[in-house]
């Protein structure tokens, strides 16, 4: 371990996480030399906080970055020295990136290792669930794998810790011609984005994830993926609403027709050049299917799923990657010799599959804290409110006695919330406004009070476009919206947002529904997301894991009590300003 050196910012622990120093002279070289290999766990104001990973140290080696890189960087940053133990780890997990490939061979494919790592090869293919995959050993460092097992082999061998470099390139797809409208200025990380997936159109490239926060234009990534693929797309999103802003911005900044993009939908099975789907729409299954004896789900009770394999497709991009359905995932196991983009604003999924994502798309090849976008304007400043309020004496009593599976619902429609609600409302009385929750008996009432109307997974999709078109043009300045809300809304004028309820704590929901509010505003104007919480409930404990995701990203929230909300002049000095 060496010296200390008081004038460096960096700390780095035993436990491979490391504290950076905001404001020290050095903090700038010191995060843009480690950002490639250690993933950002916190940053408010003062110190960043960093880990390196598996994952973190293989992102970064599948980009080309060496160990002794990694470890330099870290000597040169570290006030206290790098411990020994963490400095070996370097070495001993980055360097397992490419020590297992996947090959091109003939009809089918090899997986094969690197000299010297013979005793390797012979270790895992005695995993039962890895040898199950394997074809015919060719010699000590080679198997020979059937094209089907490609995807599934990647996620085996990841989960004994050994990553998978695959080279095996990809099928080319029908050609697709895309220019961008003369009108469209494409900033510069959105294509520095789209070069880091494409990688010049090399094995290396054509597969991978791309995080961004909420309104930095993803979706003008992808189209600048497309235009660098030059093939037929199918584009996979979370909703209908998406699917129409992907037709819209498609035809608006791009030189395609409207014969050329086409929706796979209930109503029309339509293919064209370009084709955009629902994951609901493909994971849809036929009509009395039941699970298989050992629970999982046969993919021929989902019928959809063949639009992988509708046309030569050049390329696959899948929107809001972190929410990609375990049908999904096995298809994507599938069609790993299709280019696959995935875009995302945060890799964090409740259900623990990241490493899925890493081996069947491929690793994270772009990604900027949002707080770095903000600071040169790219997305908009916002101030992030948590609003404390008792239940009422008939909710508390209806708490007290409730089953430990209802407290949280009782708590979420806390009747005081309401008229707190109205209050912020009128604070920001004619400013562009949404409310969200997650349950709809409540979301009725409040649209009922507001006298505004709500939109529900019920409201056809017609009614839904007419009103978020009312909001864009200011006819609607309020608007109360079911969990329909919580992605790819294209309503950038909104510049509050009121959470009256959420599913339980989950971080990608909390970044979501900020992320609504982060195109940047006219003016400046700093856009304010409310959560209105239960005071002393088990919704306030959800409340601390839902933020803990945004506070990792440097978004404070500023507590407040309801008794703010009684003094004007106290709302108009804490809140506003």
């Amino acid at each position: 371990m060496q010296g200390y050196n008081p004038e460096n910012p960096l700390i780095v622990q035993a436990d491979r996480s490391m504290f950076l120093e905001v404001h020290n002279p050095h903090f700038e070289a010191a995060r843009a030399a480690i950002a490639p290999f250690a993933e950002l766990e916190k940053s408010p104001e003062h110190i960043h906080t960093y880990r390196i990973t598996p994952l973190s140290l293989w992102n970064a080696a599948s980009s080309g970055l060496q160990p002794q890189e990694m470890v330099n960087a870290l000597e040169q940053y570290a006030k206290f020295g790098v411990p020994d133990n963490v400095r070996t780890d370097v070495f001993d997990l980055a360097s397992r990136w490419g020590r297992i490939r996947l090959m091109e061979a003939g009809p089918d494919l090899a997986l094969e290792v690197k000299e010297g790592d013979e005793a390797l090869l012979l270790e895992l293919s005695r995993n039962k669930k890895i040898a199950a995959l394997l074809g015919t050993r060719w010699n000590a460092r080679i198997y020979g794998l059937p094209l089907l097992h490609r995807g599934t082999i990647k996620q085996a061998l990841l989960e004994q810790g050994w990553p998978v470099e695959d080279l095996a390139g990809y099928s080319d797809g029908l050609e697709l011609a895309l220019e961008w409208n003369p009108n469209v200025n494409v900033r510069d990380y959105q294509l520095e984005a789209a070069e880091s997936f494409y990688q010049g159109g090399g094995k290396q490239g054509g597969s991978g994830v791309i995080v961004l926060p909420p309104g930095a234009g993803k979706t003008v990534v992808g189209m600048a993926a497309m235009q660098l693929v030059g093939q037929r797309t199918l584009i996979l999103t979370t909703n209908r609403t998406s699917v129409a802003q992907w037709q819209r911005e498609l035809l608006s900044k791009t030189s395609l027709t409207p014969d050329e993009v086409a929706e796979y939908g209930a109503t029309s099975k339509k293919l064209a050049p370009v084709t955009v789907a629902t994951y609901q729409m493909l994971t849809a299954r036929k009509r009395g299917t039941k699970a298989l004896e050992n629970g999982l789900l046969d993919p021929a009770h989902f019928p959809h799923l063949e639009l992988f394999r509708a046309q030569d497709w050049g390329l696959i991009i899948y929107d809001e990657v972190h929410l990609l359905p375990a049908p999904i995932f096995r298809m994507t196991a599938e069609v790993q010799a299709r280019r696959r983009l995935g875009l995302t604003a945060t890799l964090v999924r409740e259900d623990g599959r990241e490493g899925d994502v890493f081996s069947l798309i491929g690793p994270k090849r772009y990604d900027r804290p949002w707080k770095d976008l903000e600071g040169q304007g790219w997305i908009a400043q916002a101030a992030c409110i948590e609003v404390r309020l008792r239940l009422s004496e008939e909710d508390r009593i209806g708490y007290a006695v409730a089953e430990e599976l209802h407290k949280f619902r009782i708590a979420a429609e806390n009747t005081r919330k309401r008229e707190v609600l109205g209050q912020i409302v009128e604070l920001h009385r004619g400013q562009p406004t949404l409310i969200i929750g997650q349950y709809l008996e409540q979301l009725d009432l409040i649209s009922q009070d507001l006298e505004t109307p709500l939109i529900t997974g019920k409201t056809p999709q017609l009614e839904r476009e007419r009103l978020f078109q009312a909001f864009r043009e200011g006819k609607l300045k309020v608007l109360v919206l079911s969990k329909v809300g919580n992605f790819a809304l294209d309503l950038p004028d909104a510049q509050v947002l009121i959470q009256v309820s959420g599913a339980f704590g989950s971080r990608q929901e909390e970044a979501q529904r900020l992320g609504r509010l982060l195109r940047p505003k006219a003016g400046g104007q700093t856009a304010h997301f409310y959560t209105l919480v239960s005071r002393e409930t088990k919704e306030e404990d959800f409340a601390h894991h839902r933020q803990l995701f945004l506070a990792e990203q440097g978004y404070q929230y500023l507590i407040q009590d309801e008794a703010v909300w009684l003094d004007k002049g106290e709302i108009e000095r804490r809140v506003l300003n």
